[in-house]
């Protein structure tokens, strides 16, 4: 009986930590100062548009449900979500009966783990275990601006 307590008591200080982490990592809004005001008005502009567009960065869990939310309805549904994991069994299932035995299991890791073995050593070194790691793709550069040229000297005399 004493078991269930510690359990019941261990399940309690879980939740409480997990509730303690969850508020901790809320962050408050930052208050941005608007910028300074240009030299020129807006007056002497007058081709600006009167609103400024604003751009909403996307955060990672927000691409991350867009890449699963196929149809674009802010749901996803469970056939949308296995989707990417059937892709991923299919690529294991060598004989396509939709079971996974161990000898399928076995083939790809093999060929990972030699392909992995660039010395054929039998063993992978810290380098070659590295290359085992799945690919990610590089962020893409927001920006690709070339550098502000130096302002011109001139030579007055």
């Amino acid at each position: 009986m004493w078991r269930y307590w510690v359990g019941a008591l261990a399940g309690l200080l879980m939740a409480g930590a997990a509730l303690f982490l969850f508020r901790a990592s809320a962050v408050a809004d930052v208050v941005v100062p608007p910028a300074p005001m240009p030299a020129q008005t807006v007056a002497e502009a007058p081709d600006l548009p009167d609103t400024v567009p604003e751009a909403t960065p996307t955060s990672r869990e927000e691409r991350r449900f867009n890449r699963y939310d196929k149809d674009r309805d802010e749901s996803i549904t469970r056939e949308e979500y296995l989707a990417s994991r059937r892709k991923a069994f299919a690529k294991l299932d060598r004989n396509g009966d939709g079971r996974l035995d161990f000898e399928e299991w076995a083939i790809r890791t093999t060929t990972k783990f030699a392909g992995a073995d660039k010395d054929s050593s039998k063993t992978l070194t810290r380098a070659e275990f590295a290359t085992t790691a799945v690919k990610r793709r590089a962020p893409r550069r927001r920006c690709e601006c070339p550098p502000t040229p130096p302002p011109a000297e001139t030579d007055e005399g």
